[in-house]
């Protein structure tokens, strides 16, 4: 049966990530050297030591990314094939390590990519005051509704469409303030401002998208050699022109998830793979597709299934 590959976005780091794969696997330590040569420092230093470091943006996509494709290695060197998947998918963050998993981009490029898009996002976040409010239990039409009240006092922007009842809205924090205080009118009884540096995917982002732009023309992208979902059109994108253009976008554009994920499943693909830390994408798709079936790669016990 096809299989889909999920890799997750920022928000699923934590203290000491990949820690468990490069105890266990010589290859995982392989691949997180690599990345700290090319990254100039020890990434490993950073995702492991005690204290918040792990959680900066600048460190927490490298980390995410480095750590998916670490299992994935491991996964291969045990006869995993990536090439007998049928799709391959990123929340945000997540679609470099889809790219790359793809054979659409080299693993030196994707390292130096994620971490100059955290470094641009976590500049931009300081030049914009800005942050990300969810609305629990939203619909998207009371989403788009509560972003327009809140976009007349400042930048703000549906940000995450990730599932039902999972939506997020982002930016500049005068707007927000008034979304909070408009939700209940609009059928909203909760909403919760999340810990992040600044409005992600949203208008106040551009600055990051314009450095990403650069970067992205310097780099090759290759066509996926399987089926790749981007986030900014929630639909299949073979082009690499094209890839190039929505990997710079999607730092302001909404991310929408849950139409790739109804999507894929309209396609058949309805058993996935999870290598990554944390199990959110598995989440996610159980409220969007129940029928589904994630297996996760998250920890090295998860081999066992």
């Amino acid at each position: 049966m096809s299989e889909g590959v999920l890799f997750p976005g920022q928000g699923a780091q934590f203290e000491g990530m990949g820690r468990d794969w490069c105890e266990a696997f010589p290859t995982a330590r392989e691949t997180f050297a690599r990345a700290s040569k090319v990254l100039g420092f020890s990434l490993e230093d950073a995702c492991w030591s005690k204290g918040e470091e792990v959680n900066r943006t600048d460190v927490a996509q490298p980390g995410i990314f480095v750590t998916s494709a670490a299992i994935v290695n491991v996964l291969r060197e045990r006869g995993y094939d990536p090439m007998s998947a049928a799709l391959s998918a990123g929340l945000s963050l997540g679609e470099y390590t889809a790219l790359w998993f793809a054979d659409a981009l080299d693993f030196d490029d994707a390292v130096r990519l994620v971490r100059l898009r955290g470094e641009a996002m976590q500049d931009a976040s300081q030049k914009i005051p800005s942050s990300m409010v969810s609305l629990m239990g939203a619909t998207e039409e009371q989403a788009f509704a509560l972003a327009a009240v809140g976009a007349t006092k400042g930048i703000c922007s549906v940000a995450n469409l990730n599932a039902p009842g999972q939506i997020v809205v982002a930016g500049e924090i005068a707007a927000l303030d008034a979304v909070e205080a408009a939700a209940k009118d609009h059928g909203v009884r909760r909403t919760r401002r999340l810990v992040v540096a600044g409005g992600f995917h949203s208008e106040c982002m551009r600055p990051a998208a314009d450095r990403l732009a650069r970067a992205l023309s310097e780099v090759t992208i290759r066509a996926p050699r399987m089926l790749f979902v981007t986030n900014v059109t929630g639909e299949p994108e073979q082009d690499p022109a094209s890839i190039r253009s929505n990997l710079a976008q999607q730092v302001c554009a909404p991310v929408r998830w849950e139409k790739s994920m109804r999507g894929a499943v309209a396609r058949g693909i309805t058993r996935y793979l999870e290598p990554g830390p944390g199990k959110v994408l598995a989440g996610l798709l159980g409220k969007i597709a129940p029928e589904a079936v994630v297996r996760s790669a998250a920890t090295p016990a998860d081999l066992a299934t």
